[in-house]
């Protein structure tokens, strides 16, 4: 018998962000698995969906086959409560949770309220929710009542590759990968790096500018103002070999996010055995352990300052850290054994 299942997400699975590079990568893992997997697009205006986009989204969601287990990413389901409630009886309904609505940087608090409510009401309406980390499962639980014997994690997987050669110029190459939204903290980035103008360093930043243009067109403005323009390097969303190239060609990966659900660009810096700067923001300790980087506290700016001036300036230290990465390396979770995970949850629920 073959094994079906629906999988409903937000918009074109193509789009260049962790969260749908994890959904892409997890629908090939469970059709290699044996599973049917058919993709579902909600359309590409959630979180903030028009009336008009939330029926289009129960529509389709209505019309799959009755009893086939639904998979929807939270970036939708967490504003569909009511699309929970209608379907609940009929289909097994499974949330996929990156990380909760509610905690995206920017949001205001009365709508993060409103978002908690509501996807508090939909994780209400499913039998299972799959989360990618520990500390996300521990938010699912305790601020939004899932059962914890109702959440499985499923982690992203990282594929095995070639160590990081690093650059030769006499230039510290310094690397982000991420989306350029608030809570990835470019703004906390360039004003750390703005003090460190006696150092011999360059920055990459490889990232979606589409997603939030207000974010994008600060991130020029604050690399204007601060006369970084000769040295930082902002190149949009890139292919993923080109991404490849950047990690490999790197000395140091650095990122400044508020929160990560899990963090998929700093265990990739890992498996490229580079060392890692980044902050205490979410799962990021749970990614990246002691030995393979220096994490400060989420928007310190000062703290970041340190941490890069002390391993622009140290190479052995940045040896040492990433002697650390590489070892961690071979600890990182693989695609194949997290969609076992992620079918183990959904075959739980049938």
């Amino acid at each position: 018998m073959v094994k079906r299942l629906a999988f409903a997400v937000p918009g074109d699975l193509a789009t260049p962000t962790g969260g749908y590079a994890y959904d892409r990568r997890m629908i090939g893992e469970l059709r290699r698995l044996g599973w049917q997997v058919d993709v579902i697009d909600l359309g590409d205006s959630f979180p903030k969906p028009s009336a008009e986009a939330r029926a289009t989204a129960r529509a389709r969601l209505a019309a799959v086959p009755r009893g086939c287990p639904i998979v929807i990413d939270g970036l939708a389901f967490g504003v569909l409560p009511e699309a929970g409630e209608e379907l609940r009886a009929a289909y097994p309904l499974i949330a996929l949770v990156h990380h909760p609505l509610a905690l995206e940087t920017g949001v205001s608090p009365a709508d993060a309220a409103a978002l908690q409510k509501s996807e508090r009401a939909a994780l209400a309406t499913t039998r299972a929710v799959i989360v990618t980390s520990e500390p996300t499962a521990i938010i699912v639980s305790a601020d939004y009542g899932v059962p914890p014997d109702r959440v499985t994690v499923a982690p992203p997987g990282t594929d095995r590759t070639e160590f990081a050669a690093g650059s030769s110029d006499g230039l510290v190459r310094l690397l982000s990968v991420g989306a350029i939204v608030p809570r990835k903290g470019f703004d906390v980035l360039i004003a750390a790096l703005a003090t460190l103008t006696d150092l011999p360093w360059r920055l990459a930043i490889a990232g979606d500018r589409t997603r939030d243009p207000v974010a994008a067109a600060r991130l020029d403005a604050d690399i204007a103002r601060c006369n970084l323009g000769a040295r930082i390097d902002v190149l949009g969303a890139l292919p993923a070999e080109r991404v490849a190239t950047l990690y490999a060609g790197a000395d140091l990966f650095v990122l400044a996010s508020r929160f990560e659900g899990y963090g998929m660009a700093f265990a990739e810096a890992i498996a490229h055995g580079l060392p890692v700067i980044g902050t205490t923001g979410g799962a990021i300790p749970q990614t990246v352990p002691p030995s393979a980087g220096v994490l400060v506290a989420p928007d310190d700016v000062d703290a970041l300052a340190r941490a890069l001036r002390r391993l622009i300036e140290n190479a052995s230290e940045r040896g040492k850290l990433a002697a650390g990465a590489r070892k961690a390396a071979a600890t990182l979770p693989r695609w194949q054994d997290s969609a076992k995970l992620f079918a183990g949850a959904v075959e739980a629920v049938l």
